[in-house]
């Protein structure tokens, strides 16, 4: 008989997820541009988002094996709830104006957001039918993209209309809301649906010799890396060198990522038909061109269509990329931990694309790091390549 997911689950998780990083999308295109206005050079504003990177990955390993052990509920709530508290932080910060604060709070926001995303999408993953993973996954991809574009754009317009502090209360209240839909929707641990629980889940050595999740992670590490230099500097790039309001960034970085979410089924149904490692690879390389094209952006217009490109390769490519991890992590009965090194490769990815970003604008020019973010994507389709057969 095949196996159906329980669509209660499913929902909750959907909508715990979706208001959650909409929350956090909020303060997306408002950092960078706080800070630069501060007078912080093109490094500290790399580690405001580098920061928040840098912890996820120290704990990712962690939570992502320890719910493989004991279940996800309990890591996916307390996540949600440090969030709430991460919420007023900011806004005390924002209060004194604290750019070091800021990046203190966006460290221990990592810290939250390493006991959520990993567990979230290996609950997901244990629940996706054989044959459809790339469906179901694409499914769940939605509430991901489709808030991280709602964030950016809500945050720009309430930080014009009502002022920085506005748009962190907006954070708070969407964190609350995740926080009780986990805690209240979600069944107790014993009555979770993971995969083949009589297994013990492999340790981090044996799955560092699987090739395929060697080649999966360095994919993900350099899509995240472009997103990390783009998130990190269009804003500032936009602001400074066009003059482009906070509601137009808040688009900007919206729209490749409501492209990406709008593919998602289409590009998940087709995963589950096709060759899996050609959409991975398709979409990674349109990315790496979406990059070469804020090189030499002029305006408004140009640097809409880099980040159109910029979403439709992360469309073609998400649903594959997470159909093929899903196979493995049941293979190894190791959902949590590969869904854990999945999105470390993804949170070393953003720290490399802010930190490296920063590092290349402050000693080439801001080209220089939508260049090097394109040519880190290049490089990490042919790894992929190497390692991922079949």
């Amino acid at each position: 008989m095949e196996k159906k997911i329980d669509r209660k689950i499913f929902a909750a998780l959907f909508f715990a997820i979706f208001t959650a990083i909409t929350g956090v999308g909020i303060v997306v295109p408002l950092l960078p541009v706080y800070a630069d206005e501060l007078g912080a050079s093109g490094f500290v504003i790399g580690l405001i988002f580098g920061s928040f990177s840098l912890s996820r990955a120290l704990f990712l390993p962690y939570f992502g094996k320890k719910s493989d052990e004991h279940g996800r509920k309990p890591f996916i709530a307390a996540g949600l709830a440090l969030y709430v508290v991460t919420s007023v932080a900011f806004m005390g910060a924002a209060a004194f104006s604290s750019i070091w604060g800021m990046i203190a709070i966006r460290f221990f926001q990592g810290f939250a957001s390493a006991m959520i995303l990993p567990v979230v999408f290996a609950y997901v993953g244990d629940m996706a039918p054989t044959g459809k993973e790339g469906f179901v996954m694409g499914i769940f991809n939605i509430s991901m993209y489709s808030s991280l574009s709602l964030g950016p754009v809500l945050g720009g317009v309430v930080k014009d209309a009502f002022g920085m502090q506005a748009a962190f209360a907006c954070m708070l209240a969407l964190s609350l809301a995740a926080c009780v839909l986990a805690l209240t929707l979600l069944p107790p641990v014993s009555r979770e649906p993971r995969a083949d629980k009589s297994r013990p889940p492999l340790s981090y050595r044996l799955l560092a010799k699987e090739k395929a999740v060697v080649g999966l992670f360095a994919c993900r590490l350099a899509y995240t890396a472009c997103i990390g230099v783009m998130w990190s500097f269009l804003p500032v790039h936009a602001h400074g060198v066009f003059g482009i309001s906070s509601a137009k960034i808040g688009v900007l970085l919206m729209l490749s990522v409501l492209v990406a979410g709008l593919l998602q089924t289409p590009a998940g149904l087709l995963a589950d038909r096709s060759d899996k490692r050609l959409l991975v690879t398709l979409g990674g390389v349109l990315a790496a061109f979406g990059m070469a094209g804020f090189c030499v952006a002029t305006g408004f217009w140009s640097m809409f269509a880099s980040s159109l490109i910029l979403g439709i390769g992360g469309g073609i490519s998400t649903p594959a990329h997470m159909a093929i991890s899903v196979i493995e992590g049941k293979k190894t009965s190791s959902m949590g931990s590969v869904m854990a090194l999945i999105t470390l490769g993804h949170s070393l990815g953003m720290l490399f694309g802010a930190v490296g970003g920063g590092i290349m604008r402050d000693l080439f020019g801001l080209w220089s790091a939508y260049a090097g973010g394109g040519l880190v994507m290049l490089a990490g389709v042919l790894v992929f390549r190497r390692l991922v057969r079949g």
